[in-house]
């Protein structure tokens, strides 16, 4: 199976198990807030919500990076994962905002708060913390596995989900242990948790539309692997870039400058296929022969 193909298979079930678990999870937490008149646990269920709009919004992602190259895009459509990734930073930050808005509104004058929820909602934040730290578990797995930003950025989602949920906890058994504020603070403190999982999935995803270079260890061991090849010399120059998920490699090597042009370009298509075989995540290789004058 192509390795495109693979990738969106194995992206689309993730995504499938994402959007029907956190539903499911959304469903039980708004139904425990509402029945336990609990503010933080029905700001808790607004963020899984998000989480299912956020598997939608990779899912696009996905469909649309593994387009083949058209004359308009002749080196793919990687970067439309970035994108995916964006528009989920945008998303969970909008998200937070409007928990922050509704935890502030939700302090009396006094400085308390004007319900004391109920033992439900107290329950519904552990089954929270254990499922949406599974989900991240599981979605991170795989977001490494297949390289894929958009990925990570909602494992990052449901690690955020998470943490909100620790938070609303807190909050909650405060709450219910006669500090009532406590529970609009604790969906301040989810609020912030979301802010800053947007801020690292758009900082991520805004590197990798830059053409950033890929990390220094990748670099070395591509480095290693075309030494590996007897018949060449030495390495000239050796440039990366990240496009999407997926890197590019320009690469300059160094051969007896007596070999015949076919035998030069027979090493150079052995070195293009060892790299492309050695390192899935590498997309394209272009490698220019120079003569070494050394005999």
């Amino acid at each position: 199976m192509p390795k495109d193909m693979d990738f969106e298979k194995t992206a689309m079930r993730v995504s499938a198990v994402s959007i029907a678990g956190n539903a499911a999870l959304s469903l039980f937490k708004l139904l425990a807030g509402v029945l336990a008149h609990s503010g933080a646990m029905i700001s808790d269920a607004v963020h899984s919500a998000s989480d299912v709009l956020s598997s939608f919004i990779v899912i696009i992602g996905v469909k649309l990076s593994v387009r083949a190259p058209d004359r308009e895009h002749p080196y793919g459509h990687e970067r439309f994962e970035c994108v995916a990734a964006i528009v989920l930073a945008v998303v969970l930050a909008v998200t937070g905002l409007l928990i922050g808005y509704k935890a502030i509104g939700s302090i009396d004058a006094k400085g308390g708060a004007k319900t004391v929820p109920g033992l439900l909602a107290l329950v519904a934040a552990i089954v929270s913390i254990v499922v949406k730290e599974a989900m991240y578990w599981y979605t991170r797995y795989y977001g490494k596995r297949l390289n894929s930003t958009s990925l990570m950025a909602n494992a990052w989602h449901h690690r955020s989900d998470a943490l909100s949920s620790v938070g609303a906890l807190i909050g909650i058994a405060g709450a219910r242990m006669g500090h009532p504020v406590m529970e609009p603070i604790a969906s301040l403190v989810i609020c912030v948790f979301i802010l800053k999982a947007a801020y690292d999935i758009f900082r991520d995803a805004m590197s990798k539309m830059v053409d950033r270079a890929a990390d220094m260890e990748t670099e070395e061991k591509i480095a290693a692997c075309v030494l590996r090849q007897a018949e060449v010399r030495g390495i000239d120059r050796l440039q990366s870039r990240e496009f999407g998920s997926r890197i590019y490699v320009d690469l300059e090597i160094r051969l007896d400058g007596t070999l015949s042009l076919y035998d030069a370009h027979a090493i150079a298509e052995q070195v293009h296929d060892r790299i492309e075989r050695d390192f899935p995540s590498v997309k394209h290789i272009m490698v220019h022969v120079n003569p070494d004058g050394k005999q």
